[in-house]
């Protein structure tokens, strides 16, 4: 279980307001790094995003057991392979609106062959985050059960090509 994740983004505290919105939950100031914030969904599972200043990135401590340390990336990406699937309690329509409203990108998309949907909701248009509202989160917890999963893999197995 992912319980929080961190993204840069170009205006923190907009995008933390705007993913606490999708979370129906808060946005609060980051403790100990300014510009920072949170966005809480309050729920069971303490869900929470992390959303620091475009260019801010997670480098490892100088020493042994020194944890990691948040620091400026003159060379950052606007693009990265990272990305997150996150149930919302939020529906289709809604996050359509969000999305307008902000005029961010979105996308009701199909996974695999006929797998599962997400909503592909583009932050800033340039961060990927996969959101599963309540119409599309039963699927998808079903292509994702350990059944369905070995499935996937032996059938994705039978049509690899053989070596010679």
């Amino acid at each position: 279980m992912i319980h929080h994740i961190s993204i840069a983004a170009h205006n923190p505290l907009h995008v933390s307001e705007v993913l606490a919105e999708i979370l129906q939950g808060q946005s609060v100031p980051f403790p100990g790094h300014p510009s920072s914030y949170v966005a809480l969904a309050f729920d069971p599972q303490g869900t929470m995003v992390e959303v620091h200043p475009f260019g801010t990135a997670l480098f490892p401590g100088d020493a042994a057991n020194e944890a990691c340390q948040l620091r400026s990336n003159p060379a950052a990406s606007i693009y990265t392979a990272n990305h997150t699937a996150i149930s919302v309690p939020l529906s289709i329509a809604q996050i359509q609106s969000l999305a307008e409203r902000e005029g961010w990108r979105m996308a009701h998309c199909r996974r695999g062959d006929n797998y599962f949907d997400v909503i592909e909701f583009w932050v800033e248009n340039q961060l990927l985050i996969e959101l599963l509202p309540p119409e599309l989160v039963d699927r998808y917890l079903a292509f994702m059960s350990p059944e369905s999963l070995v499935a996937a893999a032996q059938a994705a197995a039978a049509q690899q090509p053989t070596a010679a």
